[in-house]
């Protein structure tokens, strides 16, 4: 089995150009075939055998690349998933352009929030999806009622807040790298605020205690955080009930706030802000994507031996796990 990956082009509803444009990067598991069409196009055909494709949609960190998350997106397309990244050039807010996840600033005010979305990305990658269904390597391999979300920093919070069957129902569950629902003041929130996830999937949240990024704009919420992995561990507390066995904290020993990104990129973001890793980052990159995997597998494809793996960690000493919880 081999993993493959195409492009494709999408455009945003409302959204006015130049900024209406979302680029995406597919990868799926391939099954070489030899045909002509492979052989002068580069067109692999989908391994059609561990069809149908439970599908990853992975929003990015603002100003952070795509690319630097092609690494997890290969390893959750070996393990029989479909994963979708993106680049997405916008102002979200006025007179600034980024790479953004799709952040929907008004679903976040004190008013509204809970109520809608906060990823203003995710109805356009959904269209998409449906397109991919119809038509090219994936027509009719797509399982588009078992979608999963995840991401890192913004993209990780957009991600956790949004898998909410009231908004989208074809969402399953969620993942997030490096993310909070911590409220920024700015909004018009109380200091030290912790906003409430919709607690009705399963989620894993992970994070890592060298994580600078995070330690280092606490301002932004009107508290001083104790530790870098404080508002993490603090949403896993405040903001879900759980109760259910499939929510998830995992904190990663030495992990800062990139080491989900690799190739890392220096130019882009505010990666001066974090902390040195102090753990081998391969190593961390792994336990990564093996958590994430165990996880999709356990409470998406409800594989019991993938349960059992997942939840041996809770007792686990392995050096790289700095905690780890269900509820």
């Amino acid at each position: 089995m081999s993993v493959r990956a195409f492009f494709q082009v999408a455009k945003v509803e409302n959204a006015a150009s130049p900024y209406d444009t979302i680029h995406l990067k597919v990868f799926y598991p391939a099954q070489r075939s030899g045909s002509p069409q492979e052989q002068d196009m580069g067109i692999v055909p989908a391994d059609e055998g561990r069809s149908p494709f439970k599908v990853v949609i992975f929003f990015n960190g603002i100003n952070c690349g795509p690319e630097i998350y092609q690494w997890l997106a290969v390893k959750l397309a070996e393990r029989g998933l479909v994963v979708v990244t993106f680049a997405w050039v916008a102002q979200n807010l006025p007179g600034i352009v980024a790479l953004t996840p799709g952040v929907e600033l008004k679903n976040l005010a004190p008013n509204t929030y809970g109520t809608a979305p906060t990823a203003s990305a995710l109805p356009t990658l959904l269209a998409a999806l449906e397109r991919l269904q119809s038509e090219g390597v994936l027509a009719g391999l797509l399982d588009l009622d078992q979608i999963i979300l995840g991401g890192h920093s913004a993209g990780g919070r957009v991600a956790i807040e949004s898998a909410d069957p009231r908004f989208f129902s074809q969402v399953v569950g969620a993942f997030a790298y490096g993310a909070h629902t911590a409220a920024i003041v700015q909004l018009g929130y109380p200091p030290n605020t912790i906003l409430p996830l919709p607690d009705t999937l399963p989620l894993m949240l992970i994070g890592g205690t060298c994580d600078g990024v995070i330690a280092k704009s606490s301002h932004r919420y009107g508290v001083d955080w104790e530790r870098a992995t404080t508002p993490i561990t603090r949403t896993f507390q405040q903001a879900i009930a759980g109760n259910r066995g499939d929510s998830y904290l995992l904190l990663l020993e030495g992990a800062n706030h990139f080491s989900i990104a690799h190739p890392f990129d220096s130019t882009t973001g505010r990666p001066f802000l974090d902390f040195p890793a102090t753990q081998p980052e391969e190593q961390l990159r792994n336990l990564i994507a093996e958590a994430i995997g165990l996880f999709i597998d356990a409470h998406v494809r409800h594989q019991l031996k993938a349960l059992e793996t997942l939840n041996r960690y809770l007792v686990s000493d392995n050096p790289l796990i700095a905690a780890f919880e269900r509820k």
